[in-house]
């Protein structure tokens, strides 16, 4: 029997962040594990993760940066243009001459930079096409469409997908690692009896604006407890991790940065509080119940902050107003226990952290249609 063959069009750079591929990965695993033969294709920013994708097993594909030059009128109605790294039809008769004459299963695309006209002029490359989105704010053409964000709804693509094109929405879809899901029940006993030990701080794998450092410089006035730890992770393509190692080693808390984690359900489990940003990371944070404040370090990240605040799932805040946020938790410190855990029960309710698997069972299920 021949393996389903899906292929992956997504980037990570310095400026688009590392979640795009992440999430693309971890959805491949799924795919893998079912015996689907996947394979991705990336444009070789700075930052990119090229290196990271064949050192788990998959086929990646580079293609080259080059100098675009979008129109004002372009910029205004495609605002992410210029993250593709290449005229999108240029990008998207390199992604024909990768792919080849034989038609793939499903062609994955998760790109804020791609729209219909790349996914109609790659149509017939591809039995199906997957659209992932954040943004609900340009047209596509495609079989189905997964939006992660909490609050989102299929009506809101109704205007931007042809009738055919199923629609999943919200987090129950996240495209979380299994260990997620497997240590849910673990990470929800443990918060029985919540207290404030182990504070997690990332802002994102990248983090470009230096919020962590900022965030680590805020912590000095607050009054986390005596014998509180801090743990800070990032990843290595992060620009500002030797003057983050210094924020921290200034602490008067054990602090630890810790570089391309590879056991962050682990790592979330064992943490009572979380600090982050308000990306992919708190459907992971969500699946295990651990209370967070997020703050929006994106501009698309701002309805996630929104949605969970309004969810009681996460305190919403900034990096001006971090300090503040993390004393609310604190003072007065008899009330720690239960702000705690009313957070972190409405975060358990988010998500449970099965949307891999939900998602591949789908691809497979609209292939053999």
């Amino acid at each position: 029997m021949t393996p389903l063959r899906v292929a992956f069009r997504a980037d990570a750079s310095i400026e688009i962040g590392t979640g795009h591929v992440m999430r693309c990965l971890t959805l491949a695993y799924n795919l893998r594990e079912q015996g689907a033969d996947c394979s991705f294709i990336c444009r070789s920013h700075p930052g990119h993760l090229l290196s990271l994708i064949r050192k788990h097993g998959f086929e990646a594909h580079s293609l080259p940066v080059v100098a675009i030059h979008s129109s004002a009128t372009d910029q205004e109605r495609f605002p992410y243009a210029d993250w593709l790294g290449a005229d999108w039809v240029e990008d998207a008769d390199q992604t024909l001459a990768v792919l080849g004459p034989v038609q793939v299963d499903w062609l994955i695309a998760d790109h804020y930079a791609i729209d219909e006209r790349w996914e109609k002029r790659v149509r017939n490359s591809t039995s199906k096409l997957l659209v992932l989105d954040d943004l609900a704010n340009r047209p596509h053409d495609c079989d189905l469409l997964l939006d992660q964000t909490l609050g989102r709804s299929s009506a809101d693509y109704n205007d931007y997908v042809p009738s055919r094109c199923v629609v999943l929405a919200g987090p129950e879809y996240a495209l979380l690692r299994p260990d997620f899901a497997s240590l849910r029940a673990v990470s929800l006993e443990r918060r029985a009896s919540p207290r404030l030990g182990h504070l997690l701080i990332t802002m994102g794998g990248v983090d470009k604006a230096n919020a962590t450092s900022r965030v680590l410089a805020s912590l000095a006035s607050c009054a986390l407890p005596v014998d509180c730890r801090i743990t800070v992770v990032m990843g290595a393509q992060a620009p500002w991790i030797r003057e983050v190692r210094e924020r921290a080693d200034d602490l008067p808390w054990p602090t630890d940065v810790r570089v391309d984690v590879r056991d962050m359900a682990h790592l979330m489990t064992n943490s009572d509080l979380m600090i982050g940003a308000a990306g992919s990371t708190t459907w992971e944070s969500s699946c295990l119940g651990l209370p967070s404040i997020v703050i929006a370090v994106a501009e698309n990240q701002q309805l996630i902050a929104r949605a969970l605040a309004h969810a009681g799932a996460a305190r919403s805040s900034t990096v001006s107003t971090v300090t503040d946020d993390i004393n609310w938790f604190l003072k007065p410190t008899a009330s720690t226990p239960f702000k705690l855990a009313e957070f972190g029960d409405a975060a358990a309710k988010v998500t449970r952290g099965r949307g891999a698997s939900l998602v591949g069972q789908m691809l497979f299920a609209e292939s053999k249609l």
